[in-house]
This record gives structure tokens, sequence and C-alpha cells, in this order.
């Protein structure tokens, strides 16, 4: 069995491992593919040295099947094709209200415990979603950030026919800018990188730059002078959170997705002048997860497209060295089985 550490300050190594026999309501996983995602890279910085352990193996947009059941588990029988919430909500009080996957003790598998650059991979059963047979497994590695989408989409109330603005074209914006195509709205992507531009495009999505058009006047004259319906949020840059309110119409929606460590500012007179509202959305459901699973499999979306590289698990040290410098890549797949 192999598996790649991270061993703190921004170094990898790749070693051998010991399964783990899952106890009373646990599954062992023989993990297949697993995704590198943009917490992996910052951890591979060395920006979560605080909080990540180490030496521990990392990694959470993992698919793969059962190999093993702990005593109590149901529902499950072995070679079953299965993907991971990642979301450890033991820690749940009363005083988080039932919202489980944003409580105050919440554990973030695969970074605050062991995660799925490994070969093999115990988890708690609960967290678990069983996949149709039929489904490749590739794909289903695409189903942890997709669910994300699916959350911000659901939080959003898209609707058939509204303008939906997603401002960032990384891998989540584009996710979530099919998830809300997919859910009848049309969709502009917008975004500065020229790569990501034609990269949304041959995806079937609108995209334009915010440097070379005017998006409040764009929004204006498409939606009859009135403006967008919702805007997502997703670069996690100033100048795109100071455009929001401008692009949308009366009663427009925001749906924050990126993460701002530090406070901004934002046009609350647009909020008071137009009545809008504004979400932030954080992680997800396990009916977002359901959705996510129900949309890849349909193969009614070219989910395949954002698969950028796979590469065997000896390589993943590389590929993080190597993700410093490719702004190209969208989704790389880590072939833990290889």
């Amino acid at each position: 069995m192999k598996a790649v550490y991270y061993n703190g300050n921004s170094e990898f190594s790749v070693g051998a491992c010991e399964p783990v026999k899952p106890t009373d309501g646990e599954i062992r996983l023989d993990v297949a593919y697993c995704g590198v995602c943009g917490t992996d890279i910052h951890i591979a910085h060395g920006a979560m040295d605080a909080r990540v352990p180490s030496p521990m193996v990392i990694g959470h947009e993992m698919s793969g099947t059962v190999a093993e059941l702990g005593a109590g588990v149901e529902g499950f029988a072995i070679g079953d094709k299965v993907v991971v919430r990642p979301l450890d909500n033991r820690g749940e009080t009363e005083a988080d209200r039932g919202y489980s996957h944003i409580c105050k003790d919440l554990k973030f598998i695969g970074i605050d415990s062991p995660g799925a650059f490994q070969n093999s991979w115990t988890v708690p059963a609960f967290t678990v979603h069983k996949l149709p047979d039929d489904i490749d497994l590739k794909l289903a590695a695409l189903v942890e950030p997709l669910a994300v989408a699916c959350h911000d989409v659901r939080l959003g109330k898209v609707k058939e026919g509204e303008l939906a603005f997603v401002l960032g074209g990384g891998p989540i914006g584009m996710l979530v800018a099919l998830v809300a195509k997919s859910a009848g709205a049309r969709v502009v992507v917008s975004e500065i990188s020229p790569f990501r531009l034609e990269f949304a495009k041959s995806l079937g999505l609108e995209a334009l730059s915010p440097i070379d058009t005017n998006l409040e006047e764009w929004s204006k004259e498409q939606s009859g002078g009135s403006g967008a319906d919702i805007v997502f949020e997703v670069s996690g840059a100033k100048q795109a959170a100071a455009s929001m309110t401008k692009l949308l119409a009366i009663r427009g929606r925001i749906v924050v997705v990126a993460i701002y460590p530090q406070p901004i500012e934002i046009n609350l007179f647009d909020f008071f002048w137009k009545e809008l509202s504004m979400s932030g959305a954080r992680v997800y459901e396990p009916e977002d997860y359901e959705k996510a699973i129900q949309l890849i499999a349909s193969g009614d979306v070219p989910f395949e497209k954002l698969i950028s590289l796979v590469e065997p698990l000896e390589k993943l040290p590389d590929v993080f060295k190597q993700l410093e410098t490719n702004a190209e890549a969208m989704k790389v797949l880590i072939d833990c089985q290889s």
C-alpha cells in the first residue's frame, strides 16, 4: 500500500501505508481517483501548517469502491462504487441549530484528519454516498467540487430563463456556471484569463472579459435595461466584489462563493436602492451530493472536459510543483491505484 504524506513546510513524500481496519460504523475504501483542489494547493504552499497535522495524507475529492465494512454498516456491499462527503460533524451541538455542514466543531476530512491520496482510506459510513454501477470513476472524482456548485446554485434559487453572472472562471466557477445553465439560466462567465475565456466557450458557456467589456452596460442591454437576476462571486477579487451590485436588476441576488479573509467594500446603497439580497455559500449538504451524482450520471453536461490531466499517485509531489506555474490546468486527478 502506498500513500503521499504532507510533512509540513511545503514538503511531500511517497511512502508505505497500512490499511486501517474499519471499526463500528466505518467503511474502508479502495481509492480510485482523487482530485487536486485549491485547498490542497494552499496546504502545499505551507499556508495551512497551523491547522494540518504532519506527517499526514491529505486529499478529499475522491471516487473509489468499498473494500471492507465495519460492524453495523448497512446499505453498502463490497465493490460498490462510492464517493465521500468529507465532513465530520460529530462535534455538532444544539447551538449549531442543525446545520451540520457548517457546525462550529466541524472537521474536514483530508485537512483535519487523514485524506484520500492513498490506496486505501477508512472513513465514517455516514460520509459515503453510493454511485450508479455504470458511472465513470474518473468523472465521479468531480462529485465533491460539483456538489459545491450544486449547493451554490440551490442557495441562489436559480430559475429557468434568468440571466446569471459567474465572476471567476476557475474550476469552481466553471462548475457553478454549468450547474446554473443546467437549471435553465442564461449564464455568462466573467474572467480576465484568455485561456479561461476560451475554455468557458468550449463548454458552451458565454464568456466576457471585464477588461474588454463594460459588464454593467452589457447586462442592461441583454435584459431590456433591468440587469441580471443573480451574480455568483467566485473570483475572490476585490474588483469583482465591487462590481456585483452594478450588474443586478431590482431584487437581484448575490451568492458569495469565494473566501474573503479580510473585509472589503461593497456598495450598500445599491442594496437599499434595488432591494438586493446576498447569501454566503459554504461547502454542501447531502442533497447537493445526490444532485451532483445525478448530473454526472446523466451524461448531459460535458464535465469530462474539466479533467486536464491524470497522474499516478507517486507523481503527486511533482504535480504540486507543476501547478505553481501552470495557470491553465482545470482539474488534475491522481490515479491512486496505478
